[in-house]
């Protein structure tokens, strides 16, 4: 049966409708993304200029609301002072009402709230709608790890991308030169929609067909991190350092591999790898609380530090330690990954912070996992 005008005239109506954007979250990574956003979506016709940010509304000392002194002042002044948004970000307290006509998604909040996001999303968008994860971290579930692409896919039906890079937000901000990698599963025109949402002269965006390798080394790079600003606070110097990235990587790429058979090998010399190891490892805000650990003793508490240093934001490494430690001890791999497994006894009192380096007198014995040793 030859297809009715009707058809052609909602195909036609679909090939040209204007792309509108979502932004899930507004801390200091999700206000840079809709910095960039906000200036795309006005330059290119295939995109609406609203960009609705959705805010997690808190009342400041002034005793205003944070939503509404981001509309008026068109700066996120908690999260990232200093730096214009875009007129047409609009800030929005009313998550189900952020995304209510939304055909592209961005989600950039802490990953550890990421399930309640979605229960409440479940039902109230478009069946259409695409998107994308720029969230580093995963879940744990009784049947192993779960990232948080497939967190969005599963719970709301929809095709989930993934961006990651070496991104530490303020730099971008206030445009100074990054890069980052966006990560796909089948559709690579997708993919590029998201790179042309994305990409400014300043911040290169290119794509790569694997998202779970994207996607963990954004978040393993974290517990990484967690490591090196142990490194920084007991003040063991720059070899000690390299020493522990280098370790730090081939665990990342080890378990990365050991639980998704399809990441590539050439993914971790992405932006999403090693680069963004390096920055994290070098400025990242789990190293810098990290560090202060380490110089405390382990003797202030995680929670403590954060509180104190990230005047509201929030930490990843931590608890992606814990995560990263409950698949290995559950699969019986602790011996696999003498670094990571060592990050988190630290984190939690086991073990003192010197004891990020003395982990390296056991050599782990790669063969209990059969051909894991390839990884290394």
């Amino acid at each position: 049966m030859a297809p009715t005008s009707n058809t052609h005239e909602a195909e036609a109506e679909k090939q040209f409708r204007k792309s509108k954007v979502t932004i899930v979250g507004s801390g200091n990574w999700g206000s840079v993304a809709s910095k960039l956003i906000a200036s795309n979506t006005l330059k290119s016709p295939s995109f609406d200029d609203e960009v609705r940010m959705w805010v997690y509304e808190e009342t400041l000392p002034t005793g205003e609301k944070l939503t509404e002194v981001i509309n008026r002042e068109n700066e996120n002044v908690k999260y990232l002072p200093g730096i214009k948004l875009g007129k047409n970000v609009v800030a929005d307290p009313d998550l189900e009402h952020a995304v209510k006509d939304a055909t592209m998604l961005v989600f950039v909040t802490p990953h550890q709230f990421m399930e309640g996001i979605c229960k409440r999303l479940v039902g109230k968008i478009k069946s259409d709608v695409e998107a994308i994860s720029l969230i580093k971290g995963m879940e744990v579930k009784m049947e192993g790890p779960c990232m948080i692409s497939t967190l969005i896919t599963d719970q709301l039906g929809v095709n989930c991308c993934v961006l990651m890079g070496a991104n530490i937000a303020n730099e971008i901000a206030v445009e100074k030169f990054s890069e980052a990698t966006v990560g796909y599963r089948e559709n690579k025109e997708i993919a590029e929609r998201w790179v042309q949402l994305f990409r400014t002269p300043y911040f290169l965006v290119s794509s790569v067909q694997d998202v779970e390798g994207v996607e963990l080394c954004g978040t393993l790079k974290n517990v990484v991190a967690i490591a090196a600003g142990f490194v920084d606070g007991l003040e063991m110097g720059n070899n000690t350092k390299a020493a522990i990235m280098r370790i730090g990587l081939r665990e990342m790429r080890a378990f990365s591999k050991l639980m998704f058979s399809s990441v590539r090998d050439s993914t971790f010399f992405e932006s999403c790898g090693v680069a963004d190891l390096i920055t994290t490892c070098l400025g990242g805000r789990n190293r810098k609380v990290a560090e202060a650990f380490a110089r405390n003793g382990g003797k202030r508490s995680f929670d403590e530090l954060e509180a104190e240093l990230l005047q509201g934001q929030k930490l990843q490494g931590v608890s992606t330690a814990g995560e990263v430690y409950e698949v290995l001890s559950h699969r019986g791999w602790l011996e696999l990954f003498p670094l990571f497994t060592t990050v988190h006894e630290i984190s939690i009192g086991r073990l003192t912070p010197s004891a990020i380096v003395e982990y390296s007198e056991h050599t782990p014995n790669f063969s209990l996992v059969e051909g894991s040793a390839q990884y290394y």
